[in-house]
């Protein structure tokens, strides 16, 4: 398998290559069992359980021949069906376009444009729906209840902006809803699948709000947010008329707000956080609530608006124990869910909730080979930064050590990607392997990590290699003053921005590390500014204000 070539090649590296005159050897104490690289690498079992519509069956992705393909199997039963068979690149996406159709999406050759296909859940009536050179599908409103239709977003006609067509599922025939001008970058439907908003960058950095009363109408702009500032509609109330959105406009972190489109004005705060980011809003489309609010603390929290569901919550916790539970999938009808349980030390189990019987059936763990116990602590940490900010990441040790009798020990520093994301509390191949290996890894959430406000963000804005890079130096310092880093057996790896923070590592504190993988990382701006698909380019401009313009910084 390819993957896991490549994550022998990394770990060949993370003992053979040398940064410094010292270098990495092995922990000595190694937990009772050692998995093999394949057991944490190779893809999952069964994963991304979906219900269809009438909730009679459920699809999931599993290996066919080694990639993730799409399987559909009647509730009840135990046979599934193989709906796909692709043996170039794993499937990672689909969604029910209907009780008996199933759409995915896959690109081509690793090209980063997603085609939309087609597929009936008895295997037959294979389409290509969106199989264009060149242009990527984007899923706009699935248009519950309209069984031949969905509206997507297509770079077709103009490379750099979606247009929005009302496709339909089953022969490909699509129809022009709109004609981007150049600069929306999103739209958005009222209940009724009519289109009705759009996001819009209007000078390059900022964001405009459109929005039009009815299909007819022309849209408007209603409101234009800076830079610093975000709103953004989430979706309509259950009358088409306001919105929610989630907003930091006027306060430092995301609150869920009643937006009104006629006058461009928040109404009200609906839910606020003071110590985190808001980023997740939750509905009943059948009861035409809204259930729940979502926000990453140390680990995932949820603020409930239905007393219903947040006693399903607690169900689950007190039958299934203190993980992460999220609903992934409803029925219609919404008396069946699939629930997702996961955790820093469980890749991941889904159960099927019956709201009537109230029974709950485990139908898959990810993962199963892998067990929970064998697996290593995922732990909460914090540090103060040499300028007094307080920095929030994780230590993973090898089972049987943690902040009390871990002492001089080789240390993997794993600096997340992005750099505008978070690490999360959640399983990871990669921590488990190298924490099964008896390493420690430390993670940490840089200034600019997202869901720690406004304020902490705009610290990141052009410091790459500069105070991002020092959050980074400070932790590993912090774990050499507590004692539980080896000096002279410190690692750094990274991906996408990860690997700059790991190049940036070596070349500023060489003497820090003793040995550097930068896996896919950035290593000229330059070249990485300049290489930005078509699809990019209306967003430049941002990345120059976040990251530094190549001629004027």
């Amino acid at each position: 398998m390819k993957v896991l070539n490549i994550f022998r090649i990394l770990i060949a590296l993370c003992i053979t290559v040398i940064i410094t005159n010292s270098c990495i050897s092995k922990a000595d104490i190694l937990p009772a069992k050692q998995y093999s690289v394949e057991d944490f690498f190779r893809n999952p079992e069964k994963v991304d359980f979906a219900l269809s519509p009438d909730g009679k069956y459920f699809a999931y992705l599993a290996p066919y021949q080694n990639r993730l393909n799409v399987y559909v199997q009647e509730i009840g039963k135990k046979e599934a069906i193989c709906l796909t068979s692709d043996t170039a690149r794993n499937i990672t996406w689909f969604l029910w376009g209907n009780d008996r159709r199933i759409l995915y999406l896959k690109d081509k050759a690793g090209d980063g444009y997603m085609r939309m296909f087609g597929v009936d859940i008895d295997g037959t009536n294979l389409k290509g729906l969106t199989d264009f050179d060149q242009v990527h599908t984007e899923i706009i409103d699935v248009l519950p209840g309209i069984d031949e239709y969905v509206i997507v977003g297509l770079n077709k006609r103009n490379p750099q902006v979606p247009d929005p067509y009302r496709l339909n599922i089953n022969t490909g025939e699509m129809t022009l809803l709109a004609e981007n001008p150049g600069n929306i970058m999103g739209w958005l439907t009222d209940h009724d699948g009519k289109l009705r908003l759009a996001v819009a960058i209007t000078d390059g950095i900022n964001t405009s709000i459109l929005f039009r009363e009815t299909e007819n109408k022309p849209f408007r702009n209603v409101r234009t947010n800076n830079f610093d500032e975000g709103l953004d509609p989430v979706f309509f109330k259950f009358d088409n008329k306001n919105l929610y959105a989630i907003s930091n406009v006027g306060r430092d972190k995301r609150a869920v707000v009643e937006f009104d489109p006629y006058t461009g004005e928040e109404v009200r705060v609906i839910y606020e956080n003071l110590d985190y980011d808001v980023n997740q809003l939750n509905y009943s489309r059948a009861q035409k609530i809204l259930t729940s609010a979502g926000y990453w603390s140390w680990k995932r929290e949820w603020y409930f608006f239905d007393q219903e569901y947040e006693n399903m919550f607690r169900r689950f916790e007190n039958e299934l124990g203190q993980m992460v539970f999220e609903v992934v999938s409803t029925d219609r009808a919404e008396t069946r869910r699939i629930i997702m349980a996961s955790g820093d030390k469980t890749a991941g189990s889904y159960y099927l909730h019956d709201s009537e019987t109230g029974k709950i059936e485990k139908i898959a763990d990810s993962k199963p080979w892998l067990d929970e116990k064998e697996m290593a602590d995922m732990i909460p940490v914090e540090y103060t930064s040499r300028d007094g900010l307080t920095i929030h990441g994780y230590l993973t040790f090898p089972r049987g050590y943690n902040m009390n009798n871990a002492k001089n020990m080789a240390v993997v520093v794993n600096p997340h990607g992005g750099p505008w994301a978070r690490d999360i509390w959640r399983f990871s191949p990669m921590v488990q392997f190298l924490a099964n290996r008896g390493y420690v890894v430390f993670q940490m959430n840089f200034r600019g990590s997202q869901s720690y406000g406004k304020a902490f963000s705009q610290l990141s804005r052009k410091q790459w290699g500069r105070t991002m890079q020092d959050d980074i130096t400070d932790g590993v310092n912090w774990l050499i003053g507590k004692g539980i880093a080896d000096p002279s057996r410190i690692a750094i790896y990274g991906s996408s921005y990860g690997g700059y923070a790991t190049l940036a590592g070596i070349t500023f504190t060489p003497d820090l590390y003793a040995a550097a993988i930068d896996f896919c990382g950035i290593s000229n701006l330059f070249t990485y500014l300049k290489s930005f698909p078509p699809m990019w380019k209306p967003v430049l401009d941002m990345y120059y204000e976040l990251v530094g313009d190549p001629v004027k910084d």
